[in-house]
C-alpha cells in the first residue's frame, strides 16, 4: 500500500478570472501563495517520503513552503500536469461562447473522447494521470507521498476510486489547497478524506470552488 497525499495549487488570477489554464505556467497570486503557506503549517507535524508535483509553475510554487517544512526537493512530475485545453487555454467562458460557441457546446456535453483542438481528451488524460500515480505507488509502496497537482488531474483520480464514468460534469469540491487523502492498495485508490481545506477557514478573499477554475 500507499498512502498519498493530493494536494490542489493555490490560488491564481486565472481561478478568479474563470479561465482555461491548462497547460500555460500561471503563477499564484497574493492568496494562493497564503494557502500554500497555510497548508504547510498544518501538514508540518506529518513528514512525508517524498514531495512530487506537477512541472507547471503554480503548482511547484504551492509545494516551496512544504518543501521548506519537510527538507525535502520537490520532484516535478509532468505526468500529473492539468489536462491540455488546446485552442481554449488562456480564455475565459464569456470569450470561449463569443469565439468558439461551436467548440463550447461540444465541451459543455462532457464527453470522454471529444478533443479539444490542440488538447487532449478526458480519457487519454486520466489514462494519463492514472499511470503516473501507480508508477509513484510503485516506487514508494509502504511509503507516504505528497503531491501538488491541479482540479483536473483530481477530478480523474475520484473517478477512479468511485468507480464513475469519465463522461459527465465533476461531482466533487476541490478547493485550492485542499487536503485530498487516498490510498493505493492493489492497483486501485481509495479515498480516506476529500477536499479537506480546514487550514483556510478564517482565510478571506478565497476564490469560490467551480469546475471551469483549473
Amino acid at each position: 500500500m500507499t498512502e498519498f497525499l493530493f494536494i490542489r495549487h493555490g490560488e491564481t488570477d486565472w481561478n478568479r478570472q474563470q479561465r482555461f489554464q491548462g497547460r500555460i505556467d500561471v503563477p499564484l497570486n497574493t492568496t494562493g501563495r497564503l494557502q500554500a503557506e497555510r497548508l504547510a503549517a498544518r501538514l508540518a507535524p506529518e513528514p512525508v517520503a517524498a514531495l512530487y508535483a506537477s512541472d507547471l509553475v503554480r503548482a511547484l510554487q504551492t509545494a516551496e513552503p512544504l518543501a521548506r517544512t519537510w527538507a525535502l526537493a520537490t520532484r516535478p512530475e509532468p505526468g500529473l500536469r492539468e489536462q491540455g485545453f488546446g485552442i481554449l487555454e488562456g480564455l475565459d467562458v464569456p470569450t470561449i461562447r463569443g469565439q468558439h460557441p461551436e467548440l463550447w457546446a461540444r465541451w459543455i456535453e462532457r464527453r470522454s473522447d471529444f478533443v479539444l483542438p490542440g488538447g487532449e481528451s478526458v480519457r487519454d488524460f486520466s489514462a494519463r494521470v492514472l499511470d503516473a500515480v501507480a508508477r509513484l505507488a510503485a516506487l514508494h509502496a509502504g511509503e507516504r507521498v505528497a503531491v501538488v497537482t491541479h482540479g483536473g488531474v483530481l477530478d480523474m483520480l475520484w473517478r477512479h476510486a468511485r468507480a464513475e464514468p469519465l463522461d459527465g460534469a465533476r461531482a466533487c469540491l476541490i478547493p485550492n489547497t485542499g487536503l485530498n487523502r487516498l490510498r493505493w492498495l492493489d492497483g486501485r485508490l481509495q479515498i480516506d478524506a476529500w477536499g479537506d481545506d480546514a487550514h483556510l477557514a478564517d482565510l478571506p478573499g478565497t476564490a469560490p470552488v467551480t469546475p471551469l477554475a483549473r
